[in-house]
């Protein structure tokens, strides 16, 4: 059986101390010196898991007793001294917390002064003295337990081992009532820290054998306070919802569910508080003032309510700013006139702060690495101006001592020290520090925000330049399966290296099985080949691609493309942001179409597979030799937020080979970041390419099938799988309600063939969204965007729309086309009196002996192909226009992106897309 006693929080926070001491009428004085045993509580039956033990408030315990009052009698001479109760303390131990000795004189105070100081020592639950009379003084104690086991109940939204780190209790530690108490307001200053104000700790003490307890704290965590209201006085020139928009703290809404920002946080209320100092400073406020800030909790205590009494003051402007150095090399005359402020402009303290950034980074250019740039404020408050003078103070040019690489572990120090673009002994340069902290960033081996520190060197023109990395890996396993109606079993497997070795290398892997794509591809790349700035690299692969269209719902395979080859790459810098890349690739590439399809008597049929598939099929080589030259200033080149890059690339094939062609390709990208977490970027991209080989006899365009650009999703949201651009539309003829023959209009029931363009372009302007610390933990990145672009320059194929017409009942019917033999002659079916069926050149019956045809049953016509309408449409350099907002998800199977566009603009024979879900694999 276990006893319980249950005890409220605030009841046993607030337990008074017991009095123990014993007050005897009629006894010796000297008996006044001796304590009342404990008392024990009233308990409560209570059954618990375990051994037989009592469960009992963690804090009911007896507390240390006040001294007995003085007798009338001084004491005397201590004969014998002696302890008794103790366990594991030996009894000269417990004698050294007191002042008592064999043979020296005591008194009532020294023996109640003695009962203190054995309490204070958080060793003993219980301590009486006897033998005051006598001088045989005997010291019984009862020890406090030792903790067996902590235990926390009722925890949910704070994991165990976030309070087990907070608390002070431990296993094999002594019990004591104030460290129960102390850990207890640290667990409720946890879940305040979280917002929970409700929260409560219930202490509970479960007594086991050998004098050990488990401490239990039974935790009632309560809901989450929110804001219900934020009240702003004192506001005249700005609203309330305009001041609580530059809040961290946000009120609860039911639109807000997802946010963490409605709950209440101490801490977020003193950043509100600057926030809105920040907000008015930068409006030209700059006598405002925050003079109270109170959160009162409802009593209910389920939420808060902050009020904010406020002083906005005046609003004042520039005066004049000027710029005063004392540094020789710079006239404060001319820095004044590039400064970004002027007289007149409303006062902005962001503006302030920029300028003396900027003026530091100038002074850093000309290697003052550690100038004192200092604002000078000169305030007129009855013109309402503020003048500023910037002033330079004097530094020394600086030079760099040394360069100190810590916290890799894994990457090589030539790894990193080779992307810093200052070594020692240079002159210091701000500017190419920064671009040394960009390169390494770019590289993604380390944690973002990573900084170079500037750090004084032994001398005042010394600096150190320090570039503690915090390295994470760069080493990715992808694997996944999944199954659909249309590809079957998929099956990818990827595995990349982008840090081989810690040498900076990439090596990479992918395995890629469906029903309608199979790949395997290895690649390897050294970015400084024998420690010089040149990269080379190679790539390996085999690709199996089967093209697709649809007939009716049903999905079918077009042509098969399988290619393999090799491609050989290298790089080397023309400038600090100008490359210049080489390349020679070769493939083998057959293509074919299924003959059960497309195929008529061992020959490709254009009636069924249209001549533009038919003159693609055939195995050959392709040897291309290529070059690209790169001006790159972006940032970073994982998530860039400033900077551009431009590339112009031309391949040629005809190195050998079986086809020859060149093509050109464009792309430039533009970074901006706004503030507030928002980044703009302006991309655009183009290409042609241009066969280097006569016409074909046949009509169609020289450039192969497979060689040409192709443009939709993903490049081009809004527009499907190769949605935009040249294609060959069949559209089947059927019959209405009453028998007419009409051409279909629903297009999943044409057969598309998207064939390609010789030249497109594509412009696209996005604006990333920021989001909530939480998100971006997450990997979430909303972001709205417009597109424009076009595919187009493909050579008019020879249509087969040779279907024969007749009138029937004044309506034009197309009618299908009969199978033929070598001769021309239609080729019917025959169905024998044992129901199978023979084929015959006989309209009704078969031959007979002469060779004439007997009967008069007519036999059925075996059709080449059912009449149906082919068009070329979409070759039209005019612009397609989308719209749309996405969202980029760094998920655990790899990046994800979901897109909402509208197509705005379309031309003829564009296959638009609402909804596009796509997931990538890095490399």
């Amino acid at each position: 059986m276990v006893t319980v006693l249950n005890v409220s929080t605030s009841r046993a926070r607030a337990l008074p101390a017991l009095l123990c001491c014993t007050i005897l009428a009629g006894l010796p004085v000297a008996a006044a010196a001796q304590t009342a045993p404990a008392r024990t509580p009233q308990t409560t039956p209570r059954q618990a898991t375990g051994a037989q033990a009592t469960r009992a408030p963690a804090t009911s315990a007896q507390t240390a007793p006040e001294a007995a009052p003085a007798a009338s009698q001084q004491g005397g001479t201590i004969k014998t001294l002696r302890v008794e109760g103790t366990q594991r303390i030996e009894p000269e131990t417990a004698l050294s917390y007191t002042k008592l000795r064999q043979g020296q004189a005591y008194t009532n105070e020294s023996l109640d002064q003695a009962i203190k100081d054995l309490y204070a020592s958080d060793l003993f639950a219980d301590v009486s003295i006897s033998g005051a009379s006598t001088g045989d003084i005997v010291i019984r104690v009862r020890e406090n337990p030792i903790i067996n086991r902590v235990i926390l109940e009722g925890n949910k939204r704070l994991k165990e081992d976030k309070i087990t780190k907070e608390i002070r209790l431990k296993p094999r530690q002594i019990f004591t009532r104030s460290a129960v108490r102390a850990d207890v307001a640290r667990i409720v200053e946890l879940y305040r820290r979280q917002g929970r104000f409700a929260a409560s700790v219930d202490p509970k003490m479960v007594n086991l054998d050998q004098n050990r307890v488990d401490v239990v704290f039974e935790i009632s965590e309560g809901p989450k306070s929110k804001v219900r209201q934020i009240n702003i006085l004192g506001n005249e020139k700005f609203d309330d919802g305009e001041l609580r928009a530059q809040m961290a703290t946000k009120e609860s809404r039911f639109f807000r569910l997802l946010s963490s920002n409605t709950s209440y946080d101490q801490d977020r209320l003193a950043y509100d508080q600057q926030k809105l100092r920040q907000f008015y400073l930068t409006q030209g406020y700059a006598d405002f003032r925050v003079t109270s800030a109170v959160a009162e909790l409802t009593p209910d205590r389920k939420d808060f309510i902050i009020t904010y009494v406020v002083e906005e003051g005046p609003r004042y402007k520039f005066g004049d700013v000027t710029v005063d150095s004392d540094i020789r090399d710079f006239d404060g005359k001319q820095l004044a006139k590039t400064l970004p402020i002027k007289a007149g402009d409303w006062y902005n303290a962001k503006a302030v702060e920029d300028t003396v950034e900027n003026l530091s980074q100038t002074t850093g250019l000309f290697g003052y690495a550690f100038t004192d740039v200092a604002p000078e404020f000169n305030r007129d408050r009855e013109a309402l101006t503020m003048s500023i003078n910037f002033h330079i103070g004097q530094a020394q040019r600086t030079y760099v001592e040394r360069v100190e690489i810590t916290g890799n572990t894994q990457t090589q120090d030539k790894v990193i020290r080779r992307e810093v673009r200052l070594a020692e002994g240079d002159a210091f340069n701000s500017f190419q520090v920064k671009r040394s902290q960009d390169r390494i960033n770019s590289l993604g081996y380390f944690q973002d925000k990573f900084e170079i520190k500037q750090e004084a060197g032994s001398s005042p023109d010394r600096v150190v330049l320090n570039a503690n990395v915090e390295e994470k890996s760069t080493g990715e396993l992808q694997l996944s399966a999944g199954y659909s109606s249309l590809e079957r079993f998929i099956i990818q497997a990827n595995i990349t290296q982008r840090n081989f070795r810690g040498r900076g290398q990439e090596l990479r892997a992918g395995v890629n099985y469906s029903s309608y794509s199979k790949s395997v591809e290895l690649g390897f790349t050294e970015p400084y080949l024998f420690d010089r700035n040149v990269a080379v690299g190679v790539d390996v692969f085999r690709r199996d691609y089967n093209s697709f269209g649809f007939n009716g719902n049903d999905r079918r395979t077009t042509y098969g493309q399988v290619s393999t080859g090799f491609q050989v790459r290298a790089g080397v810098p023309l400038t600090e942001y100008l490359q210049l890349a080489g390349r020679y690739g070769l493939s083998y590439d057959e293509v074919t179409l299924d003959e059960g399809t497309f195929f008529t008597n061992g020959q490709c049929d254009v009636l069924k597979a249209g001549s533009y598939l038919c003159s693609a099929l055939g195995n050959r080589f392709t040897s291309s030799i290529g070059y690209s030259l790169i001006y790159d200033s972006l940032n970073s080149r994982l998530r860039p937020t400033a900077g551009q890059r431009v590339s112009f690339s031309q391949d040629f094939a005809g190195l050998g080979g079986d086809v020859k062609y060149i093509r050109t390709r464009v792309e430039g990208a533009k970074y901006k970041g706004l503030g507030s977490g928002f980044v703009a970027s302006l991309t655009a991209e183009g290409g042609y390419i241009h066969s280097l080989e006569g016409a074909r006899a046949d009509g169609n365009d020289r450039i192969r099938i497979n060689d040409r650009f192709y443009l939709g999703m993903p490049q081009f949201r809004g527009f499907d799988i190769r949605g935009v651009g040249p294609r060959v539309l069949r559209t089947p003829y059927t019959l209405d309600s009453s028998g007419r023959q009409i051409l279909q209009t629903d297009r999943s029931q044409i057969t598309d063939d998207a064939l390609g363009g010789r030249a497109y372009y594509l412009a696209k302007l996005e604006l990333e969204l920021p989001l909530g610390s939480g998100a971006r933990e997450l990997g979430l990145r909303p972001s709205i965007y417009a597109q424009v672009g076009s595919l187009f320059g493909l050579k008019r194929p020879p249509l087969t729309a040779n279907f024969p017409t007749t009138v029937i009942n004044g309506q034009t019917v197309v009618q299908p086309l009969p199978l033929t033999n070598a001769s021309g002659q239609p080729i019917y079916t025959y169905t024998l009196a044992d129901g199978s069926t023979v084929p015959t050149i006989c309209a009704a019956g078969i031959p007979g002996a002469g060779g004439t045809c007997n009967g008069v049953v007519g036999n059925t016509p075996v059709l080449r192909a059912n009449p149906f309408l082919e068009q070329f449409l979409g070759d039209s350099p005019r612009p397609r226009v989308t719209v749309g907002v996405g969202v980029n998800w760094n998920s655990p199977f790899g990046p994800l992106r979901i897109d909402l566009a509208k197509a705005l603009l379309t031309q003829p024979g564009d296959d638009p897309k609402l909804i596009t879900f796509n997931v990538g694999t890095q490399f």
